[in-house]
């Protein structure tokens, strides 16, 4: 299949940029970033650069908060049995971690269940509810799942229970003619920024910030100060990093906070895995959550049970918290080495195929189903498209997709439900499951539906400044952390720059795997350059530009005729105690 196709596109957002620059005394780069972000009002450049605890939403917005409080503190009162359904991923389990903990603080008597997700699969279900009636639960309440469990919850109903959801997904809906009928459960209370009716502000909270400012609503009908919740802070924002959710508004406020709180955390689980990590006395970033930390949590839910992860949070002996660090750290290293093995046959399989579908559907029976969204992301990644990876499990194929910018996931899903025994997600990520003999109609009707063109299918790379690299001062660099924390709606900075000379490249790296650059721009600046990644691709490119004589001057140092465009990311190189300005390559032409 033909590999992904790519746009440079220079941003071109008018602002006065040198006024923007001398009012908040910064630099006018750093003031057209933040043009670029749609950051414009005074106000906005201000709480962007300084926002803090006091610029959070009310929680008492959020519909169904007050009421879902004053049900729960009657249930307290009664020692009615109470019992959290969470999910398995960093949000689901950090969601359940505050809850359960926020819930014991008040006095209830509670427990949580968090699903298996080779048995259970996502969310709550009615095997967990009839697990609840044995024992005794009056009262369930859901974290990062409820929304769509229309039936689930009328079971529960059904038994006698009292049912709060809190959730931040979709909210599932049915096509009527060319309008929507959006659908609703019989629960009791639900808390959801995304319902229509719901006056909350911002809409893109993560489940675990949904249960935080629910729990503050709570604590005051307890007679509990609010504050005290901002212990989980941390928490939220480990979540709405691990959740992938936009690092916008309230949410980069809330990873700000997370982040803050993250690095003097007094949780032993935390502290534990993070030492495991070696990353003590490091500044810790959004990347590490995502790339780092995040994935052990996400590991357990994964491969094993997601209750060792909240197990670990919940741990207050350092010696165990210790141990069961570990234990998550070897599983998230089995897991990157099965998804190593089974991305290889997907991307086998999507070569071999030779469809040229628009929307890739891959089904890899044998693959453990944990691994379908991490693997769907890696595909998306190479072929710039809409990407299923189904598994069989055990009642069924089971699934992830993970989409791209122009392709709404969960609204397409909508156009084909009925091929589903269960959907959900978001426009960009989603989750199903169905009978095997509907893959092929699945991967057919999705193409058949696509509206997706050549130019939709080319991805746009939004390049933010045509920089030289002569701008670049440690300084300035220095600057571009008041952009952090980065991530999905706050990405980070993209920097372009022509007429690049190589005056000397090297390989190094245990594998030959990291190529160091002195660069040349077109004003004759020297700077420090280094690509990580596919090396050996790297220079045939320019071999197969320039020819394989004037790579080889580059390599031994000598003029050559090379020239070239890079994208790249600006960086200070602290080698052997000195400071000097160096800057990644991550795309070239």
């Amino acid at each position: 299949m033909e590999k992904r196709q790519e746009k440079w596109l220079e941003i071109r957002k008018g602002g006065d940029f040198a006024g923007i620059a001398k009012q908040f005394g910064i630099d006018p780069v750093v003031a057209r970033i933040l043009r670029n972000r749609d950051i414009v009002e005074p106000e906005e450049v201000e709480r962007y650069l300084k926002g803090g605890r006091g610029d959070l939403h009310d929680p008492h917005l959020l519909k169904d908060a007050v009421a879902a409080a004053g049900i729960l503190a009657e249930k307290i009162r009664q020692g009615s049995r109470i019992r959290i359904i969470g999910d398995y991923d960093i949000d689901g389990v950090s969601a359940t971690y505050i809850l359960l903990e926020g819930l014991t603080r008040c006095g209830a008597q509670v427990d949580a269940a968090i699903p298996d997700r080779m048995k259970d699969g996502y969310g709550i279900n009615e095997n967990l509810i009839a697990l609840a009636a044995e024992a005794g639960v009056d009262t369930i309440i859901t974290c990062d799942n409820g929304i769509a469990a229309i039936d689930a919850i009328h079971v529960a109903k059904e038994a006698g229970m009292t049912v709060i959801v809190t959730d931040h997904h979709d909210i599932p809906y049915r096509m009527e003619g060319q309008a929507r009928e959006y659908l609703s459960s019989e629960a009791d209370a639900v808390i959801n920024p995304k319902q229509n009716d719901c006056p909350y502000p911002y809409k893109e909270l993560c489940g675990a910030a949904v249960a935080w400012k629910f729990l503050q609503v709570l604590y005051e009908k307890m007679g509990i100060p609010a504050e005290e919740a901002d212990v989980f802070l941390e928490n939220v924002g480990f979540a709405t990093v691990g959740d992938v959710m936009d690092l916008t508004g309230e949410n980069r406020i809330l990873v700000k906070l997370g982040l803050a709180a993250l690095q003097h955390t007094g949780n032993p689980g935390m502290r534990a895995l993070i030492a495991q990590n070696q990353l003590m006395g490091k500044h810790i970033s959004a990347y590490h959550i995502g790339f780092v930390l995040g994935p052990c949590i996400n590991a357990s839910g994964r491969l094993d049970t997601a209750r060792r992860s909240l197990e670990l949070l919940r741990e207050k002996d350092s010696v165990r918290a210790a141990a069961l660090a570990g234990e998550l750290i070897e599983l998230n290293n089995s897991r990157k080495d099965m998804t190593f093995r089974e991305l290889e046959r997907a991307l086998e399989k999507v070569e071999n195929g030779g469809c040229g579908d628009k929307v890739l559907v891959v089904y890899l029976p044998e693959c453990h189903e944990s691994l379908a969204g991490i693997i769907a992301g890696r595909i998306r990644e190479q072929y710039y498209r809409p990407v299923f990876v189904l598994t069989m499990g055990e009642e069924g194929v089971k699934g992830s997709g993970r989409s791209i910018e122009e392709y709404s996931m969960f609204d397409e899903m909508t156009k084909v439900s009925e091929l589903f025994t269960k959907y959900g997600g978001h426009p960009m990520a989603a989750g199903l499951s169905m009978p095997e003999e509907h893959v092929e109609p699945f991967r057919r009707r999705l193409n058949e539906l696509a509206a997706l063109t050549k130019e939709d299918l080319a991805e746009k790379i939004h390049i933010d400044v045509a920089l030289p690299l002569s701008y670049l001062t440690p300084e300035f660099i220095g600057q571009l952390r008041l952009l952090e924390p980065c991530g999905k709606g706050n990405v980070k900075p993209v920097f372009a720059d022509k007429g690049l000379a190589i005056t000397r490249a090297f390989l190094t790296g245990k594998n030959r795997n990291v190529l160091r650059l002195m660069l040349r721009g077109a004003d004759g600046v020297m700077t420090d350059g280094v690509y990580f990644g596919k090396t050996e691709e790297f220079l045939q490119y320019f071999r197969e530009r320039f020819g394989e004589g004037e790579v080889e001057a580059a390599l031994e140092g000598r003029e050559n005729a090379i020239r070239f465009a890079a994208i790249y990311e600006p960086t200070i190189n602290d080698y052997n105690g000195r400071n000097t300005v160096q800057v990644i390559i991550r795309k070239y032409c």
